[in-house]
């Protein structure tokens, strides 16, 4: 090989070399990670479906984890470890606990690696990146106005029991808890930061279910225990809800306590149609996951970071209440309408 061509061929190597270094990061592989609390609950494989199928449509290489119940934090702390080494550009996550897993989000995004919050903020809501989620506290208050109009003037003397999530009491917990005073009127909400009965003795009973059917049915047979006249229970979810009706249907009572929940999973949706359930409030996994995809991807290509929804510190994906029995200056959808929208 002569000197001439040798030189030739030295320097379309460099360039080459030179062309690879300088390729956006859109033309390399993308990866991402999905965590979640569960693999189980019908919201959290409808999010896996979502963020899945958007990311197959960008090019993205998907990793899911989950915990094995809800409240399972360790498990999410090892998944958030296994992204950072496999080197994600982005980690869409379902806290089962917000408050323990902040310094390993933050170990994230020292990585530089975007951390999106899905459905249920962390505490505090700037230690991810960014949080795409239903406005949780206005689920609850949706369920808890409906629910006071739908009583009228037997709310006054009403009973109410919680079923809300696990003892840490994650975000999504808290706000749906006390929407749902709020829009009851129950007004001596002290600290919204913490689930409380604030001195309203129509607050009679709050107890744990894990977010599944049997910790409803569980927590549900515990509150009879305390206040067999119970008239009104709110759940933290549907499978709660259904796990609750069948404590109440076991002592007869299925029929005349109103029972309200936040989800609308196509379970869900059918125990309304079906009267198990008064009414629910519905969200969107499938939305909120294929939005943290595209914000991954953006964030890849350009390195801009998604922005909250004006006037909130977090990017709304919307809550509906859905029910066969309007209520007046409640706005709400039917069964009908719900089933369209419904997920699982």
């Amino acid at each position: 090989m002569t000197h001439t061509v040798l030189k030739s061929v030295l320097i379309g190597a460099s360039a080459l070399a030179l062309s690879a270094m300088a390729l956006p990061a859109s033309a390399a592989n993308v990866g991402a990670c999905l965590i979640t609390k569960t693999d189980t609950n019908p919201f959290f494989v409808k999010m896996k479906e979502g963020a899945s199928a958007k990311a197959k449509e960008l090019g993205i290489d998907l990793k899911s984890y989950a915990g094995k119940i809800d409240g399972d934090n360790e498990s999410q702390v090892s998944a958030i470890e296994s992204c950072i080494a496999d080197g994600a550009k982005g980690i869409l996550l379902v806290p089962s606990d917000s408050k323990a897993i902040v310094d390993s989000v933050k170990k994230a995004r020292d990585a530089g690696i975007l951390v999106i919050a899905l459905d249920t903020p962390l505490e505090p809501v700037e230690a991810a990146d960014a949080t795409f989620a239903t406005d949780n506290f206005k689920a609850g208050e949706l369920i808890g106005k409906w629910a006071n109009a739908a009583l009228g003037d037997k709310a006054k003397g009403a009973k109410i029991a919680y079923l809300d999530l696990n003892p840490s009491q994650p975000t999504v917990d808290v706000l749906r808890d006390q929407g749902f005073m709020s829009g009851f009127g129950i007004s001596k909400i002290e600290n919204p930061t913490k689930i409380q009965d604030f001195g309203d003795a129509r607050n009679v009973c709050h107890d744990v279910t894990n977010g599944n059917e049997e910790g409803g049915r569980s927590a549900m047979e515990n509150c009879l225990q305390k206040e067999p006249m119970i008239d009104v229970v709110y759940t933290i979810n549907e499978p709660a809800a259904a796990g609750a009706y069948e404590a109440l249907k076991a002592v007869g009572r299925e029929k005349d306590v109103l029972l309200v929940s936040v989800d609308g999973g196509c379970p869900g949706v059918k125990n309304v149609a079906e009267g198990v359930i008064g009414a629910t409030s519905q969200q969107y996994p499938l939305k909120m996951a294929a939005m943290g995809i595209e914000a991954i991807k953006k964030f890849a290509d350009t390195g801009e970071k998604p922005k909250p929804t004006e006037g909130k510190k977090f990017f709304d994906t919307g809550a509906t209440l859905v029910t066969d029995k309007p209520a007046a200056g409640v706005e709400s959808i039917d069964t009908k309408k719900g089933k369209d929208l419904c997920w699982g």
